[in-house]
């Protein structure tokens, strides 16, 4: 048996316990994909996300369930990055509560992404610092069950190096426009 597939054969018996970050207005579509076919169909990892929206006007309580009931359980976030991802204060403080506790982050450029004058994709500023230090993962959309579970097994294995994690900036107050 070739490397490849000793590596496929190992991978396939590791089912991670995943929290998925995303901006909920824009890119449920998404989410809900990942969700169905590489958590449910393919069977690559557990979904730690929430189901429904915190019933809830408080911030301050809806951050801490989100952290104590779905993020302390994960052991990698991954972020889906569209168009306004970078502008949600959830998604910031889904990053800031991953990074808290040493958990792997992989960010995902969605079809959707927004870019900047120069091309690349703007993402939250800190899975941007992250990524920056090598902490955190980066991929595109994924094409198959297979890249996701490498991505998946990078970002974990990049989670080790827990002095990367760049965790520096003040929590979003608000959303942005």
């Amino acid at each position: 048996m070739d490397n490849y597939n000793l590596l496929r054969e190992a991978l396939s018996k590791v089912k991670r316990k995943v929290f998925i970050s995303y901006h909920h207005d824009n890119d449920q579509c998404y989410a809900d994909y990942m969700r169905d076919t590489y958590g449910n169909q393919y069977d690559i990892f557990y979904d730690n996300s929430l189901d429904d929206e915190i019933d809830s006007t408080d911030p301050a309580y809806v951050n801490r369930v989100i952290r104590e009931n779905y993020i302390v359980g994960s052991s990698i976030t991954i972020v889906l990055c569209g168009a306004e991802t970078w502008k949600r204060r959830y998604v910031d403080w889904e990053i800031c509560s991953t990074l808290h506790h040493n958990h792997a982050l992989l960010g995902i450029a969605l079809l959707t992404a927004s870019k900047d004058y120069q091309g690349r994709i703007v993402v939250p500023k800190r899975l941007h610092l992250n990524i920056q230090s090598g902490y955190a993962h980066w991929i595109n959309w994924p094409t198959n069950a297979t890249v996701l579970q490498f991505a998946i097994e990078i970002a974990i294995n990049k989670s080790k190096e827990t002095s990367l994690i760049n965790n520096s900036l003040p929590k979003m107050r608000r959303n942005k426009s």
